[in-house]
């Protein structure tokens, strides 16, 4: 069964929500709620761009990214905690049921 909580790219896109890749340590913030006059891009300068820089700043609360960030890991680790116990208890049973 897939992972619910990962995504290609592609996908992530067009969904509202926040993305880190681990392997870049990008965190990607994908909001659908902003309205822009779309006339601002019917210029010529703007056709055929896949993506326009608005601004160099993330509109994004760091407390509150930071707070995301550490639930997420802290929600991880207790599942990875689980994982482990289990592998343990099946390696323990697989060498009793081997002797």
């Amino acid at each position: 069964m897939a992972d619910p909580r990962k995504f290609e790219l592609e996908e992530l896109i067009n969904r509202p929500g926040t993305y880190f890749n681990p392997q870049t340590e990008v965190l990607v913030v994908v909001d659908d709620s902003p309205e822009l006059d779309s006339e601002i891009f019917n210029m010529e300068e703007y056709e055929g761009a896949d993506w326009v820089l608005i601004a160099d700043e993330t509109p994004v609360d760091e407390a509150r990214r930071d707070e995301l960030l550490e639930t997420f890991q802290a929600s991880q680790d207790r599942g990875r905690g689980i994982d482990e116990e289990l592998e343990e208890e099946e390696e323990e049973e697989e060498e009793v049921g081997s002797e």
